[in-house]
């Protein structure tokens, strides 16, 4: 039986797909195969010993003496990151450093290094709560800021149900609801306020996203953030509640200024009250001796019935419009708002011979809004329309000016008021600034009005603005985005009829 052919070595080395080179105790390179060739090319490289560690001497070195191979030593020319192998052959006193590009390897190593890292740095910092949960909502993980939002540690939160933990009323019935969209939509948001474990209760704004399986789609897990917002409700709470002292006062301010012309008309009523209660008494003196002064004395007591009422809707349209409590949304007709702050303020517009002349909508106008507040803004743009017609010398005109006041639905949908003055109007810059807060052209006034006015009608979804009137003067529109119904003929025309 004849023996074996064996394999020339440098035969064998052409044969491995890794880069092989052959060095000696020095590092000098004795022999390469095809590979090593090849990754010389893929490197850029026209040396092969360009692409060895910087100190593949001392490796060779270390290597032969210690006989043993030396595994995974890096190195990088140009773009290319290499991977060696040292592995020593005693008899002959020389390595073999077998190679290859671990290029891509390592950059992804690298790159998952630094994402864990990041990952940790974020969610061990965070003042937010990050959190896994099953399907059904049982914790599966959660950051370390469960314990200053929650008073659980996450080890503690782990398999706990949603509703364990965020405690509170009607919680579990919008935990169910947000269920219910995140499987339909696959992200849901919820504010709600919850008992924190120390028993205090807090405000939460909570963001989830549904985990979906790649092929039938099944929410597989829920990743959720959840934020504690109790100082922001707090602030706005607080804001909303100086918001309403600030209109309180300024309605206070308002009827302080009314005051004289609401005398007026007081007085008015009473003095017609004590005349018929005066001639009732001496009819009444005479009724022994004529009996039909009983009919003058019942026409009298009916009289001042209908005066009483009317001094009593007047105190009464009074203290509802300087009413202080929260703010109330409600359908609330334009109309019946017009004409309500048209008797309130014809006093005032009587005394300086100033006419208000209403134009409102066939169909009035529904929209949702406080009826105290609708109220304070219109007298406040009304009573500024008054002033700015005085301060146009109104006493030199040959007819009384007018404030208009008007209502219409627009082709929109849109519900509009409009007030119009006679005034000498505003330049560029007036406009640009006259519902900033502070802003005023009155040497007595704060420019708090107009301010206030449009943020309590942008607080009813609506808009304040102005614009220059045909005739002069100003029109300030109050424009509410959609109106709920009509009290009348929905079909009817939009625009606005006279209604001196």
């Amino acid at each position: 039986m004849s023996e074996p052919t064996l394999i020339n070595p440098s035969a064998l080395q052409d044969l491995d797909p890794e880069a092989t080179l052959v060095l000696d105790r020095d590092g000098r390179i004795l022999q390469r195969n095809r590979a090593a060739d090849h990754l010389s090319q893929q490197c850029l490289r026209c040396d092969a010993a360009a692409l060895l560690p910087v100190n593949a001497p001392a490796l060779v070195t270390a290597c032969l003496d210690q006989a043993r191979a030396i595994e995974a030593v890096e190195s990088r020319t140009g773009n290319c990151i290499l991977l060696w192998t040292f592995v020593p052959v005693a008899d002959a006193g020389q390595v073999l450093a077998r190679g290859r590009n671990a290029t891509n390897e390592i950059r992804a190593r690298d790159e998952a290094t630094r994402a864990s890292r990041l990952y940790r740095l974020i969610t061990e910092n965070t003042t937010d709560l990050i959190s896994r949960h099953a399907p059904d909502g049982r914790f599966i993980d959660a950051t370390p800021a469960s314990w200053r939002l929650l008073g659980y540690w996450p080890e503690e939160l782990r398999g706990k149900p949603l509703e364990e933990v965020f405690r509170g009323a009607s919680v579990s019935e919008q935990i169910q609801e947000t269920r219910r969209i995140l499987r339909d939509d696959g992200y849901a948001t919820m504010t709600l306020q919850i008992t924190h474990r120390d028993g205090s209760k807090r405000w939460f704004e909570i963001a989830g996203r549904a985990i979906r399986e790649t092929y039938t789609g099944a929410v597989i897990e829920v990743v959720s953030i959840s934020r504690d917002i109790t100082a922001r409700v707090e602030s706005e709470e607080n804001n909303r509640r100086l918001a309403d002292e600030l209109a309180h006062t300024a309605r206070l301010a308002t009827l302080g200024e009314l005051a004289s012309s609401i005398a007026h008309e007081m007085n008015q009523p009473l003095a017609t009250i004590v005349n018929y209660a005066s001639a009732s008494q001496r009819y009444l003196k005479q009724a022994r001796a004529n009996p039909d002064c009983l009919d003058r004395v019942d026409d009298g007591l009916q009289r001042i019935t209908h005066h009483a009422n009317r001094a009593s809707e007047v105190i009464k349209r009074l203290r509802a419009f300087l009413h202080k409590g929260q703010k109330r949304t409600a359908p609330v007709a334009i109309n019946d708002v017009i004409r309500n702050v048209v008797r309130l303020c014809q006093w005032d517009a009587d005394r300086h011979g100033i006419v208000i002349r209403e134009c409102l909508a066939d169909s009035s106008p529904v929209i949702a809004a406080d009826p105290v507040l609708l109220e304070q803004v219109l007298i406040n743009l009304i009573r500024n329309g008054i002033d700015a017609t005085l301060e146009a010398d109104p006493a030199n005109r040959e007819t009384p000016a007018q404030i208009t006041i008007a209502s219409c639905v627009n082709n929109q949908q849109e519900s509009l008021i409009q007030v119009t003055d006679e005034g000498s109007g505003l330049d560029d810059e007036g406009l640009r600034n006259m519902f900033t807060p502070f802003y005023t052209r009155k040497p007595q006034g704060l420019g708090l009005g107009l301010s206030m006015s449009r943020s309590i009608i942008e607080g009813f979804g609506g808009f304040l603005d102005a614009s220059r009137a045909d005739k002069g003067g100003l029109t300030l529109i109050c424009r509410f985005p959609q109106t709920l119904t009509a009290r009348k003929r929905p079909d009817a025309n939009p625009e606005p009829r006279a209604n001196d």
